[in-house]
């Protein structure tokens, strides 16, 4: 099988990596990718939300398969682009519908979405420019912290978190009046939900779906989870509090009701579904959608799934993952990401990166990089994550960090607590 996969990040080294291990796989291109995706597969430069461009390559190189890694194109309807055009239409697309997308798309649509089939979340309202009266009121009516979020995609940074009402009205004021360009015309102001996070997977062929291995994520810059949002800075999986009892919950209260709701809103989804959930008193509420898998959790999550990622992209495709096999390795797997000297904020490209090639035991997945001639350099914010398998948490993050000090570039930085607040928790 030949497969196309769009992206450039470690979510798609991952991706990669993991295909790479099935034997059902011929060819892999990646578009753009990095330079830890050049060494699994052939990188392709062009842009994924070009998709005029993605169709000539898809058809030059004969591809049997597209998998979607990061989520503007699916908002833009790369799915329904193929599922259109009568020179694609028999490439399948990992991923969901344009409608299936609004899901990340539009934080308006997921929570009218959740609160039509009783998924569990936080109460809000959605405001524009001409209810911002209203808004100001809904926001009175809350009790700090307040939670603003942009409506579109704001590159992550469309969501705030504020403790003062007279700033959350400033706030939200500026958000409709433009802050986030289109993607702010309308703002969700919701209650704050007070507990742990957790990223929950399913892949799904629109009828079945199978249950992939969670993770927690680490977003702040700063240890102690401190300092400005990022990305993200590490992860970790099986995340302790996510008992065989909690998940179930989960699946019956969040998954299932998820999957009824397309197929009742005859919504086609085929593809990955992130689950952001937070644990409220031992109950998980959704604190958003994505319509893609998470980044840096999928550096820990392809690391404990133990079955053929092509094999089951291929019972998506076909419509029988029902039939496929989905293991979880009962290992695990910790992920901390090396950033460029000033992520969040400025930071220079193009350093040379050193030692990679004493890496060992562990992955360096690869997510702001480019190769240079025979030399790796910095591309990007997020560098490198270095990611390990181990018997139990404190070894897999030990592995990483070991590992992260041997890489070397000027700047580096990353985070040494990740996984520390789980295993407190568990009390290890």
């Amino acid at each position: 099988m030949n497969i196309l996969l769009l992206g450039s990040g470690g979510r798609e080294h991952a991706l990669a990596w993991k295909m790479r291990q099935s034997k059902a796989l011929a060819r892999l291109l990646v578009a753009p990718g990095n330079a830890g995706t050049a060494s699994l597969g052939e990188n392709v430069d062009v842009d994924p939300n070009n998709f005029a461009a993605v169709k000539d390559v898809a058809l030059k190189n004969a591809v049997d398969m597209v998998v979607v890694g990061p989520e503007e194109p699916l908002v833009r309807g790369v799915f329904d682009y193929f599922a259109n055009d009568g020179e694609l239409r028999h490439i399948p697309v990992i991923g969901p519908s344009k409608r299936g997308a609004m899901l990340e798309g539009s934080k308006d649509f997921a929570k009218q979405f959740m609160a039509k089939y009783g998924i569990p979340t936080a109460r809000y309202r959605s405001f524009t420019r001409g209810s911002m009266a209203e808004g100001f009121a809904f926001l009175e009516s809350l009790r700090p912290p307040y939670v603003l979020k942009a409506d579109g995609l704001a590159a992550g940074k469309g969501v705030l978190i504020l403790d003062s009402l007279g700033e959350a009205k400033a706030q939200l004021e500026e958000m409709l009046n433009g802050m986030f360009g289109e993607s702010s015309r309308t703002v969700v102001v919701e209650e704050f939900l007070s507990g742990t996070e957790l990223s929950v997977f399913a892949l799904s062929d629109g009828k079945s779906y199978k249950i992939l291995p969670e993770a927690k994520d680490y977003k702040r810059i700063g240890e102690g989870d401190t300092g400005l949002n990022t990305g993200g800075m590490g992860s970790v999986s099986p995340v302790p509090f996510a008992t065989p009892e909690f998940m179930e919950k989960v699946r019956t209260r969040i998954v299932e009701p998820t999957i009824r709701g397309l197929q009742a809103e005859q919504i086609i989804y085929r593809g990955f579904l992130f689950f952001g959930l937070i644990c409220v008193d031992g109950e998980p509420m959704v604190i958003e959608y994505n319509v893609r898998m998470g980044d840096p959790e999928t550096e820990s999550v392809m690391l404990r799934l133990d079955a053929d990622l092509v094999d089951l992209l291929d019972g998506v495709a076909r419509g029988n993952l029902s039939e496929r096999a989905c293991a979880v390795s009962p290992q695990a797997a910790a992920a901390v990401v090396c950033v460029s000297g000033g992520y969040p904020g400025s930071y220079k490209k193009g350093i040379a990166i050193s030692g990679l090639e004493k890496v060992q035991g562990s992955v360096a997945f690869h997510a702001g990089t480019k190769a240079s001639g025979a030399k790796v350099e910095t591309a990007g914010g997020r560098v490198l994550v270095i990611s390990s398998l181990a018997d139990a948490l404190p070894q897999a993050l030990e592995k990483s960090y070991a590992e992260a000090a041997k890489v070397e570039y000027e700047g580096k930085y990353f985070r040494r607590d990740i996984g520390r607040d789980v295993l407190a928790a568990a009390g290890v």
